[in-house]
C-alpha cells in the first residue's frame, strides 16, 4: 500500500512544492521593496515552513530535536550531513532566530524560483568551485557578516550529496575560512536523518510514510582546536547519531 500511496502522491507533492516557490519568489521581491532585509525573511520563513510541511502529503513524519541547546549572542557554524535538495528548508526554518545563510554553488544562484532570490539576497556566499580564490573571497565575506550580526552560516563539508545517506569524509577548508573571519563563533553539528530514505527512488516515485528527523548536537566552541581533528570529531559525532560508526 505505501508503494501505492507513493506513486500516486509524489505528485502531489511536487505540485504544492512547485507552487510554494512560485507564489514565495514575487512575495519576497514585494516584502524586500517595501520592508527590506527583515520584511523578506519573514516571507522566506514563512516559505520554508511549508516546504518542511508539504513532506505530510507523503505521510512524513517530521520531529526537530536539539535546538533548546542554542545560545543567544553567538554566531554559529552550522555543520551538517549532506543528502538531497529538501535538506536546506529545515535548516531555514529550524535556524529562523539565528538568520541562516549558506555556502552554496553559484549555479543555484539563478533559474530557480524563491531558492535563487533567498541565496542572491540573503547574504549567502555563491561560490564557483572552480575557482578556488573566488571561493574564500565569498565565504569570507560571509563569516564577516555572521561575525557582524550574530547570525549564522550553514555549511555541507562533504562537498557534495549522499544519495544513499552514507556520510561521506568531511572537508575542514571551508569552515577554517569562516572560522577566521568569524572567530567568536560556535561549532552546530546537525544531523539530517531520513531525507534520502524519502528520496530513495530520486524524484519520482518519493517513499511514503518516512521518518525526518533533524537534530541540533552540542555545539563545539572551536577555540584552541586543531581544525583538521575537529571536522574530523564532527564528522565521527554525525555518523554515530546516524547508526554508522563503522562506515568510512
Amino acid at each position: 500500500m505505501k508503494n501505492v500511496l507513493g506513486y500516486l502522491l509524489t505528485p502531489i507533492f511536487w505540485l504544492v512544492f512547485g507552487l510554494l516557490l512560485l507564489v514565495f519568489h514575487p512575495t519576497q521581491m514585494i516584502c524586500r521593496r517595501l520592508g527590506g532585509y527583515h520584511l523578506r525573511k519573514k516571507s522566506v520563513d514563512v516559505l520554508n515552513f511549508f516546504l518542511v510541511y508539504s513532506l505530510t502529503i507523503m505521510g512524513c513524519r517530521i520531529r526537530f530535536r536539539g535546538f533548546e541547546l542554542l545560545p543567544e549572542g553567538r554566531p554559529f557554524i552550522i555543520v551538517s550531513n549532506h543528502q538531497n535538495t529538501l535538506d536546506i528548508p529545515p535548516i531555514v526554518w529550524g535556524f529562523r532566530k539565528h538568520h541562516p545563510k549558506f555556502v552554496s554553488k553559484k549555479e543555484l544562484g539563478k533559474g530557480i524560483p524563491s531558492i535563487s532570490y533567498n541565496l542572491r539576497h540573503g547574504g549567502s556566499a555563491l561560490i564557483d568551485r572552480k575557482n578556488g580564490r573566488q571561493s574564500i573571497v565569498e565565504i569570507t565575506k560571509l563569516g564577516k557578516h555572521i561575525e557582524k550580526e550574530n547570525y549564522s552560516a550553514s555549511i555541507f563539508p562533504e562537498g557534495t550529496r549522499s544519495k544513499t545517506g552514507q556520510v561521506g569524509h568531511f572537508q575542514p577548508a571551508g569552515i577554517a575560512t569562516l572560522l577566521r573571519a568569524a572567530p567568536s563563533s560556535l561549532i552546530i553539528p546537525f544531523v539530517i536523518d531520513g531525507n534520502s530514505q524519502v528520496m530513495k527512488n530520486g524524484y519520482y516515485p518519493m517513499t511514503f510514510g518516512t521518518r525526518l528527523t533533524y537534530t541540533v548536537l552540542p555545539p563545539i566552541d572551536p577555540a584552541g582546536r586543531d581544525l583538521k581533528e575537529l571536522t574530523l570529531e564532527i564528522e565521527q559525532q554525525i555518523k554515530k547519531h546516524l547508526g554508522q560508526e563503522s562506515i568510512g
